[in-house]
């Protein structure tokens, strides 16, 4: 993998931060170049969001998220295999699809990998500002609190 790059568990990830027609462009370049095959064919649907509570340790369904699924398997022109999936909490199949593409090409580091990391360079950067954005908007609401109660009128009688 080349020097600086995010690790595999981060590029569903940072390919969703990018615009969807990026991604699916990508992936469509992608299969041109190379065979692909689907090993579970892309779905979207509900899934139940499962959480552990934090005081007894029972398990609870507090609702349902969107979720949408893919498997492939690419295999380059040079006969290479490489398998790729997402799972995203997101309805779009079809960019789930586009996510497991990408994903299997780099993994595999096939060619026309290279052409991937200015988009998850790109998906970094949208991220990198969301969050410099958040923490702008959390420092403008912070309440200092240890400025109550420091006045000299006892309210006591």
């Amino acid at each position: 993998m080349p020097e600086g790059m995010p690790v595999r568990a981060q590029w569903p990830r940072l390919l969703l931060a990018c615009p969807p027609e990026s991604v699916r462009a990508l992936a469509r370049r992608l299969c041109e170049q190379h065979a692909v095959q689907d090993i579970q064919l892309p779905q979207s649907g509900l899934a139940l969001l499962k959480l552990r509570d934090s005081a007894q340790g029972e398990a609870y369904y507090p609702g349902e998220v969107p979720l949408a699924v893919a498997r492939v398997r690419v295999t380059s022109a040079d006969g290479t295999l490489s398998e790729g999936a997402a799972q995203l909490l997101d309805d779009r199949a079809s960019l789930a699809r586009a996510i497991a593409v990408i994903d299997a090409v780099l993994a595999g580091q096939l060619p026309g990998h290279e052409a991937a990391l200015p988009v998850l360079a790109a998906g970094q950067a949208r991220l990198s500002e969301q969050k410099a954005q958040r923490q702008a908007l959390l420092a403008t609401t912070r309440v200092d609190f240890s400025l109550l109660g420091t006045t000299e009128e006892d309210d006591d009688e």
